[in-house]
């Protein structure tokens, strides 16, 4: 059946929206009573051992999955070019969550221009490493031509549908059937709290992917004023 994964970056419970969850347990614990996901966005600056990502994945549900976001080395130093090390790395740190590793989120720098040899040759050694779901946020324009479009459909990567749509020309143009929506807040970037009509909308958007047997994630990533988690408790009761 198809899941719709409900979350944020991270799991800090702000104060303000602390009766929406249990009051016994750790903040990770406490967090995945209520939510079925949850974005890791601390591997993008730093390495975490394998057995930390146990422990996370050991404090949660079955049920719940964790997205890792791949390191900045590989995206923003690397540039895509030559990861095999950092990639294997990686792909052995993150093996600590075991079943419960969702997705791997590559989130590109703006300036990171459409290489089609380069894309090709790094999302086909992610795959080789990762046998769940990669998504790709790039923010230069250039990552939403048709090459672009057709090669990470090729290599089974999800776009990204963010808010707001850096770098996106026009209309998003799926590359698989699954979703994976970053919300980063709008009007002022990490920090605006969505309001229930924008929030509405997303309801009937998950709602109308899973009703046609496609997994979808909505990510909040609107964390810097807290607005993140009564965002994500928001439009889970909607889709409840």
């Amino acid at each position: 059946m198809a899941v719709v994964r409900i979350g944020c970056a991270g799991w800090s419970i702000p104060r303000a929206a602390s009766g929406d969850f249990p009051a016994e347990g750790s903040h990770l614990q406490r967090y995945a009573a209520v939510f079925n996901a949850a974005e890791i966005n601390s591997s993008f600056y730093r390495p975490h051992q394998p057995q930390v990502y146990a422990r996370w994945a050991a404090s949660v549900p079955d049920d719940f999955r964790f997205a890792v976001k791949a390191p900045k080395q590989m995206t923003h130093e690397l540039r895509l070019a030559d990861c095999t090390e950092a990639m294997q790395r990686f792909a052995g740190e993150a093996a600590g969550l075991g079943a419960k590793l969702g997705c791997v989120l590559v989130q590109l720098p703006p300036s990171l221009q459409f290489d089609p040899a380069l894309a090709a040759t790094f999302f086909t050694l992610a795959r080789q490493h990762f046998g769940c779901m990669l998504a790709c946020e790039a923010r230069h324009s250039s990552w939403f031509g048709g090459a672009a479009t057709a090669l990470l459909s090729d290599v089974a990567v999800t776009r990204v549908t963010a808010d707001p749509p850096a770098g996106q020309p026009g209309p998003h143009v799926a590359t698989t059937a699954t979703t994976y929506a970053r919300l980063h807040g709008s009007p002022r970037v990490y920090f605006s709290s969505y309001d229930g009509e924008f929030l509405d909308q997303a309801a009937v958007s998950l709602a109308g992917r899973a009703g046609n047997g496609h997994d979808a994630w909505c990510i909040f990533d609107n964390t810097a004023s807290g607005a993140a988690t009564a965002n994500a408790v928001a439009l889970l009761q909607r889709l409840s």
